[in-house]
């Protein structure tokens, strides 16, 4: 008796998925996480698996204690840099909407992610600081202006935007929904989808 071979099936094949670290760095109230879930959301929509490095909840968790010095900035962005790198190395997309004010400290991430092979993605959540100040998400501006905090990202405090950034989004003149598409175009653009 013959047994004709049956093709492969779909869930015999090997399915390749890339992980990817997105950083996401702008100032206060830009729009950066805003447009991180927006993006996260399409992606789980498209099977992808996602995570969103939240600053304010890595602050709470992995880097309390630390406080917004420089030195402490750039342990914070390391710290939330090598979570996304081990995550991103295990096919997970990562985004990082952190500001992450000196541009020395997102180099030092992007090149831990390319000695271990895997992408980095830096998006400039472009928005000028007059938009920010409007929008003021969680009061930063009003407090800063008030006198009752100080060292505020690029009020006080330096922030050194990206010179050449893999997309600069202009969250000003576009929706939330506009922005991811614009995101998620370039990681298509990239082969990470």
């Amino acid at each position: 008796m013959t047994t004709t071979p049956h093709p492969p099936s779909q869930t015999s094949r090997e399915n390749h998925v890339t992980g990817a670290t997105i950083w996401l760095t702008g100032l206060p109230s830009a729009g950066k996480t805003t447009i991180a879930y927006e993006l996260a959301g399409r992606l789980r929509g498209e099977g992808h698996r996602v995570e969103v490095l939240d600053g304010d909840e890595i602050r709470e968790f992995l880097s309390a204690g630390l406080g917004f010095g420089r030195e402490d900035r750039h342990t914070n962005v390391q710290r939330i840099g090598f979570v996304a790198e081990l995550l991103a190395s295990h096919g997970v997309k990562v985004l990082v909407p952190v500001i992450a004010p000196y541009a020395d400290s997102r180099e030092a991430v992007r090149k831990r992610h390319r000695t271990a092979g895997v992408p980095f993605l830096e998006v400039h959540v472009a928005a000028p600081v007059e938009v920010c100040a409007v929008r003021d998400v969680k009061g930063l501006y009003a407090k800063q202006a008030a006198g009752e905090i100080s060292g505020l990202t690029g009020v006080d405090d330096p922030y050194e935007a990206p010179e050449a950034p893999d997309l600069r989004i202009e969250s000003q003149n576009q929706t939330v929904q506009e922005s991811a598409a614009q995101l998620h175009a370039l990681l298509t653009e990239k082969g990470l989808l």
